[in-house]
């Protein structure tokens, strides 16, 4: 039957008889902590601390006595000791257990007790009750350990040292061996210069050992020790710790002459030398392992970032089935993260850039503007979490088309964003300045890039090592948040790869800036700007310099355009101009101002002029989440920050000039109409087959199909001269591979089999695979999952290119 019992031990006469026993008792919960819930006087003094100190410093707890880090207390071995009997004693259903420990005092020094437990048939919430007594056995066991050794009968020197701070060694008896090798001067200890000079020629040993000597741990190790003669000789030293003094331990020492074990010695030079080689080896193993898991780690969270845009605009999308335009701007996002991510997993799968630090660049056409739309598409749900305020702006930004890798450009500001998104508070600000600088390369622009936070900042120690590898700032407002995606050393190796340079500016408080200079390679092909008829428009916006670049880009295209940095300034020009018979043509307003909001100065414009004025309003925000209210204000139509030349010229179009369709639209869509194309498709799965045929005769190509490699081979010999316009070839095919086939192909003895053009389809995004496909014959390297963009774009690409006089059908 369990008792319930209070332990407070208030009973006069049990506590007197208690006392009168000689000996340490107390009452332990068999619990964590092995709680003391009562004690004798003789418990307290033979640990030298009074009751009331000890429930203050150690709540009565064991554990907190042995291991304590804020007084310094690391007595783990001591207590796993105890901790160890008294679980195995329940365990096997002992009513006690008995053992020797050693015990710390409160004056450091350390004295062996005799522990006997005994588990009763009592309980205390739950936990059972253990009386301990404890007997102080300091003497006998001093005594068993000197006694084990009759220093004079041993074969070699024997000493004991008492060993203080900063390895001062203090010489407290000697055999006569020790003395004869040594000089009776030893015990001057640090004034004799034979003892100084064997600590210093032997300080490296004596350091490594440092530690477990101060601690009482034993130890064992090989000095090399000049005697008072002038000879030398080598010794094998092992040491036990025998007692404490004044709070440092004395170690009883052997020392064994080695000196003429010449296959000792080099036995234990080798093992020396095989003992650095691996701590070599395994620092390098342990470097190598943390690198992988750090990668790992903030790969991790750069894969959440895309994921959450998947998986938010899904939701979004299911909950709004019956809207076309919404589930439509869903699945735009939805695919613009899954093409981010389906890089990011490119990278991952590489791992020869993982291990080499290797990366190898697509130099492919590349849209500034749609990096930096993918780019706010991909951080507004993070940047709407916190509430936290977004903006890019441009300066003289004259160029949109470039040869560069979109992916890698994007990597770059989707991680400095994301930085400065976990390291800036809720309502915070975050600014993306983007600026075209001349180059003496008319071929090439120079572009900058500053993206600036209000967030906590660094410290100058830090910022240091911020583009170091792994590197992470040791503070309490960031050790909670997720990691730091591919890192700032890698974001740095991308920016250099793209022959570009990063710098940090941060205070502690005071935010962060990061400042990126790097070469674009200019796309000549692209829209030459459209002159519009005349038309004056009024720009509104709080940002002085985003309503300058607008003026500026407006004018570029023939359109005179003013601008003011509110709405209130608005309405009175507006006014003014109509009171004096003229008008405006459009008003271009900015969403989020201060005093008077876009939505509001549009009410007030609506009121003013009425329906016929084309209000067109610009904003970082998703158009989808301000459609319902901007529409029912009287907003005409929505143009997305950062507002490009190209998206002035859309919006001037769509909404004020009146045709739906941009120059730019038009030109992208040139060679996107494959009408009488013909491809011969190579592919041996049927899922595959059907969606690239599918997307293929979307774009108005006719598509025959081929199983495997050799079936390709025949189809092509078997037609006639220019039959096929284009190859899509699948690499890893049953019978004959993609590579055998194509080289097969192009060995063929007529003139199109030298000139049609070939594309490797492959789900391989490896640098190698590319280089393969090439070596094979193929003209470039699609990888998969295939999109009707790529696909546009790499066949457009070679239709342009190609010499093999494709035709109509």
């Amino acid at each position: 039957m369990n008792k319930q019992g209070t332990g407070n031990g208030n009973n006069d006469e049990y506590e007197t008889l208690m006392n009168m026993l000689g000996a340490s008792v107390s009452k332990h919960l068999l619990d964590e902590h092995f709680t003391l819930i009562w004690a004798n006087d003789y418990y307290y003094d033979l640990i030298g601390y009074s009751k009331e100190e000890y429930e203050e410093i150690y709540q009565n707890q064991c554990d907190r006595y042995y291991i304590n880090d804020e007084l310094g207390i690391h007595d783990e071995e001591l207590w796993e000791k105890i901790g160890e009997k008294v679980v195995q004693a329940v365990q096997e259903g002992k009513s006690g257990f008995r053992s020797s420990y050693k015990m710390r005092r409160k004056s450091g020094e350390y004295i062996w007790v005799n522990m006997s437990a005994t588990f009763i048939d009592e309980y205390i919430d739950g936990c059972q009750v253990s009386y301990t007594v404890m007997t102080d056995i300091s003497d006998v066991m001093k005594m068993k350990m000197e006694q084990s050794i009759t220093y004079d009968n041993l074969p070699g020197f024997v000493a004991k040292y008492r060993v203080e701070e900063n390895l001062n060694f203090i010489l407290m008896e000697a055999n006569t061996r020790f003395l004869d090798f040594f000089g009776e001067d030893s015990w001057k200890n640090m004034d004799y210069s034979l003892f100084r000079k064997n600590i210093e020629q032997n300080k490296e040993i004596f350091l490594e050992n440092q530690e477990r000597l101060l601690s009482g741990k034993p130890v064992h190790f090989t000095v090399r020790m000049n005697s008072w003669k002038g000879s030398e000789a080598w010794f094998q030293i092992n040491a036990v710790c025998v007692e404490w003094q004044a709070g440092y331990p004395v170690y009883l020492v052997v020392y064994i002459d080695v000196t003429n074990e010449t296959e000792l010695r080099h036995m234990q030079r080798q093992l020396e030398k095989q003992a650095e080689e691996l701590r070599n080896a395994l620092g390098l193993a342990e470097k190598a392992n943390q690198a992988k898991s750090d990668f790992l780690s903030r790969m991790s969270h750069d894969i959440r970032t895309p994921m959450n845009a998947i998986i938010g605009m899904t939701d979004i999308a299911e909950t709004h089935m019956d809207d076309a335009d919404r589930v439509k701007d869903c699945l735009k996002k939805i695919s613009l993260s899954s093409q981010h991510l389906l890089g990011l997993i490119n990278d991952v799968l590489d791992m020869s850039k993982i291990e080499s630090g290797k990366m190898a660049l697509q130099n492919d056409i590349m849209s500034l503007p749609e990096v930096l739309e993918n780019i706010v598409a991909i951080m507004q749900p993070q940047l709407k979490l916190k509430n936290q305020q977004f903006s890019i702006r441009l300066k003289n930004v004259i160029h949109e088309q470039f040869f560069s890798d979109a992916l890698r450009l994007r990597q770059v500001f989707l991680n400095i964003l994301s930085n400065a998104n976990k390291f800036t508070p809720e309502g915070g600000k975050i600014t993306m300045d983007v600026e075209e600088t001349e180059s003496p390369d008319p071929d090439t622009a120079m572009f900058t890039f500053v993206v600036r936070d209000t967030g906590i900042g660094m410290t100058p120690e830090f910022l240091e090592h911020i583009f170091d590898a792994f590197s992470r700032e040791r503070d309490s407002r960031v050790d909670k948040t997720e990691g730091t995606g591919l890192g700032m050393a890698i974001t740095k190796k991308i920016v250099e790869l793209l022959k570009g340079n990063i710098e940090a500016e941060s205070r502690p408080g005071q935010g962060t800036t990061f400042r990126i200079s790097m070469p674009l390679k200019i796309e000549q092909n692209t829209l030459a700007e459209k002159q519009f008829p005349e038309l004056h428009v009024i720009v509104v916006d709080d940002d002085a310099v985003m309503c300058n670049y607008t003026v500026e880009m407006l004018q570029r295209i023939g359109v005179y355009a003013e601008w003011t940095d509110s709405g209130e300034k608005a309405l009175k020009k507006i006014e003014e101009t109509k009171r004096a018979g003229g008008r405006y043509d459009a008003v271009i307003l900015d969403w989020k101002m201060p005093d008077m909001d876009g939505l509001q100065a549009t009410r007030h414009i609506r009121s003013l002029c009425g329906k016929e004025l084309p209000i067109l309003i610009i904003s970082a925000y998703d158009w989808s989440d301000i459609e319902k209210e901007a529409l029912e204000a009287g907003v005409s139509g929505f143009l997305s920050k950062p507002v490009f030349i190209s998206t002035l010229c859309r919006g001037l179009r769509k909404y004020v000039v009146g045709r739906q369709q941009s120059k730019l639209q038009e030109i992208s869509d040139i060679g996107t109409d494959f009408k009488g194309r013909r491809f011969l498709l190579v592919e041996d799965n049927m899922l595959n087959q059907e969606v690239a045929k599918e997307l293929l005769e979307d774009l108005g190509a006719q598509i025959e199909i081929a199983a495997d490699g050799a079936q390709g081979v025949d189809a092509f010999s078997q037609s006639p001269k220019d039959y096929y316009d284009l190859i899509l070839m699948d690499v890893q095919m049953p019978v004959m591979d993609g590579y055998e086939a194509t080289r097969t192909i192009r060995a063929l003895s007529r003139s199109d089999a030298e000139t049609v053009p070939i594309l490797a389809m492959t789900a391989d995004a490896f640098a190698e695979d590319i280089s393969m496909a090439k070596q094979s014959g193929m003209n470039g390297h699609l990888a998969k999952p295939l999109d009707r963009t790529t696909l546009n774009r790499a066949i457009n690409k070679y239709m342009k290119t190609s010499s093999s006089g494709s035709k109509k059908l």
